[in-house]
């Protein structure tokens, strides 16, 4: 019913992928069949230590944003929200 409509015109257009779409896609583009396990990754895990750089860029990280976020507080407690506007009395 749907192919019909479609052919004699009803129902949305067929648009092509843009190129950078159709650039990363993969070649088959098919779903891993029931059963079977992904290929493996190229990229290994972390080490030890990589981990824990990891964690001190976070943390150094989130202190940062703290102290920003109590900067904007600050500042955004200062500012006074404007009064609401007036209807114009007929």
């Amino acid at each position: 019913m749907r192919d019909a409509a479609k052919s004699a015109g009803f129902g949305p257009k067929e648009v092509a992928a843009p190129d950078f779409v159709t650039r990363s896609r993969r070649g088959n583009g098919d779903f891993l069949p029931v059963g079977e396990s992904a290929p493996p990754r190229e990229t290994r895990a972390k080490s030890a230590a990589g981990v824990k750089q990891l964690e001190a860029e976070l943390d150094a990280s989130r202190q940062r944003n703290e102290v920003r976020g109590r900067d904007a507080a600050k500042v955004g407690g200062a500012v006074k929200p404007p009064a609401p506007p007036q209807a114009p009395s007929n």
